[in-house]
């Protein structure tokens, strides 16, 4: 027996037509949706504020004009938590649509993980498993809407309904977590935001069509997607879906434990890779809630710095709003200097660094006027060029995020079925305290020989995500001679010195030796969380691929042999078409490129140089 079930949404404002594509574009027994994130349940709770009958994923329910009757046909059951704060109104909505187009719809929901919220916190929610789903699924549900549970739940429900799977077959459970988890983010299991993008013909990712999973009674699964959709399904896209948003071997849920480091990934066919050896053990004795609260406000100035002088116009203008804000300063002040500018530049925009002031304060008037007006007042007092990208405007409220965990069994569960009976799922009667495992055995070292100084990405693939305030960045090479190699190599130590930035947080390192892979949690890097945007990329999107971009010695005998093609250099890099930026008057030059212009190899340690051939540029795809 196989459970056929396919993701439609990895979030709020995902590709609206996914949910006919993949009810129409090939065999579908269960259908899921994930509406919701950290910030999205911040957005819900501000809709909900204006309007008590608000609260759900609205699109969820105009994609349903047309899916419930596509899956109606077809006999496909869909379950997504696109209820937010308010399930039982969005089931409630579902069934009036229903009415209207004259199906005979059963809708049920989940509820129970809101919590009482203490004051200042706006939402607080517990995150549930699975169990409420297969209640509802099993009372003969159609579409099943809940409200915060675990992303891996929307699998994990359904596996229990199909295969009649008891709360303690923790080695199979696990198994519909990892399957979950790689489906939950949607298009990032078959090509999208793929660190090895450009290895594939840009045609075959240009519209990703979205995962689906082959689920077995056993736990065991297979990745794939509908036959004719864009986009590709290998051990490399899975893996990076895997690292999304994890930590280490020991991923914790209200179902089960999943082991990371157990998971085995094998090719099976083309767009195919199969999922088995994933071990389970009883969940943690708590629940994560997630809680979103109002921060304060924000205001924000960018100043445009052309040409000559970079350093010292910044200094003038930094001094000059300094000054005007001496009365009435607010709570946080902080400047940042990004040097996108490029000496002898062809165009204004190539020549030009922004220098960014962002301000905070609990309360709306000392980062609105005061910090326009001393921005604003000095256009024609400053340097010269001033403008700014945007008109300064008034100050915007900002929201904060945060987890705390609470006794599972303090927190209600309930599976509202499609006649309005209220199920009660119990908490799991088995738990188990969370502990670290012991760090796995590293391979062999790399044997010593000739090395090249060459960005990290070009044997390694990465990818970054966001937790609260918390960054992790997964790491991972394909083959097991580059793992000799990267586990020795990329220590937290080497990770610090490659990103910088990451100085004032703890750093813990992962070995998943299964997945060839490394995981580094840094903590705190993103203050408040996202929306609090502490920070220029607020959800640690981007933190992996700064990494594989920068440089440090690789052993040649991993990289491309002389004269052969190594991959193509990013088209969209600046520094493929433009030099490094100009210092100031009066400063050192930058050090040569240790890559440029270095001797061929001939003993360890002697770095050769790195010139891979260029690649006519290419539009950059428009994100949605």
């Amino acid at each position: 027996m196989v459970l056929r079930i396919g993701n439609a949404s990895g979030f709020y404002g995902d590709r609206f037509d996914a949910v006919r594509e993949m009810l129409t574009g090939g065999e579908l027994d269960v259908l899921t949706g994930d509406y919701l994130a950290e910030l999205t349940m911040l957005i819900l709770g501000r809709d909900q504020l204006k309007d008590p009958s608000a609260g759900y994923a609205r699109t969820f329910l105009r994609q349903m004009e047309e899916g419930l009757g596509l899956a109606h046909d077809r006999g496909v059951r869909i379950v997504a938590n696109a209820g937010g704060l308010n399930p039982a109104g969005l089931a409630e909505a579902l069934r009036a649509l229903a009415g209207k187009l004259g199906l005979p719809i059963r809708v049920a929901h989940v509820e129970g993980d809101r919590l009482p919220a203490a004051d200042g916190v706006l939402t607080s929610n517990a995150y549930l498993g699975g169990a409420g789903i297969a209640a509802c699924l099993a009372a003969g549900a159609d579409v099943v809407v809940t409200g915060r549970v675990t992303d891996a739940a929307l699998v994990t429900g359904p596996a229990q309904w199909r295969f009649g799977w008891g709360p303690e077959e923790y080695d199979r459970l696990a198994g519909a977590v990892v399957a979950g988890h790689v489906l939950e983010c949607g298009t990032q299991a078959t090509g999208g935001n793929y660190a090895f993008f450009a290895e594939h013909d840009p045609k075959v990712l240009r519209r990703p069509g979205f995962p689906l999973a082959e689920l077995y009674a056993d736990g065991t699964s297979v990745i794939t997607k509908h036959p004719g959709t864009g986009g590709l399904v290998d051990v490399g896209t899975v893996t990076a879906q895997l690292l999304y948003e994890t930590a280490g071997a020991r991923y914790a849920g209200p179902d089960v434990t999943a082991r990371l480091d157990t998971v085995r990934l094998t090719q099976e066919g083309p767009d195919r890779v199969r999922i088995d050896g994933v071990r389970g053990e009883a969940p943690p004795p708590t629940l994560k809630v997630g809680r979103s609260r109002s921060g304060g406000f924000r205001n924000e100035v960018v100043f445009v710095l052309t040409g000559l002088d970079v350093e010292a116009k910044a200094r003038l203008v930094r001094d000059q709003v300094e000054d005007a804000l001496t009365t009435g300063r607010p709570a946080e002040v902080r400047w940042e200097l990004a040097r996108t500018d490029h000496p002898d530049a062809a165009t204004e925009e190539t020549a030009s660094a922004l220098l960014r002031l962002v301000v905070r304060d609990p309360a709306p008037e000392p980062v609105g006027r005061a910090v326009t007006g001393a921005a604003i007042e000095l256009a024609l007092a400053s340097y010269p060029g001033f403008h700014v990208t945007a008109p300064p405007g008034k100050g915007v409220p900002y929201g904060v995020f945060e987890a705390v965990y609470v006794p599972a069994a303090e927190v209600p569960h309930t599976a509202v079925l499609p006649d309005g009976t209220r199920r009660e799922v119990p908490a799991p009667g088995r738990v188990l305290d969370l502990v670290p495992v012991t760090d796995p055995e590293l391979p062999p070292p790399y044997p010593e020989g000739p090395v090249r100084r060459v960005p990290l990405g070009r044997i390694a693939g990465a990818r970054s995500g966001d937790k609260g305030g918390d960054a992790n960045v997964g790491v991972w090479v394909r083959t097991d001679e580059e793992w000799r190699w990267l586990a020795h190599a990329l220590t937290v130590e080497r990770f610090r010195e490659l990103l910088p930035e990451t100085a004032g947080s703890s750093v813990v390192r992962h070995v998943l030796p299964n997945l060839r892979a490394l995981n580094f949690t840094v903590a705190g890097i993103l203050g408040q969380g996202v929306a609090s945007q502490a920070r220029f990329d607020p959800q640690a999107k981007a933190l992996g691929e700064w990494l594989r971009s920068r440089r440090l010695d690789i052993p040649a005998g991993l990289l491309p042999e002389a004269g052969t093609a190594p991959p193509p250099p990013d088209p969209d890099a600046a520094g493929a078409a433009l030099p490094a930026p100009d210092p100031d008057p009066g400063t050192a030059p930058p050090p040569p490129d240790p890559g440029a212009d270095a001797a061929a190899p001939s003993a360890p340690g002697v770095s050769a140089p790195d010139t891979p051939a260029p690649l006519p540029p290419h539009p950059p795809e428009e994100l949605r």
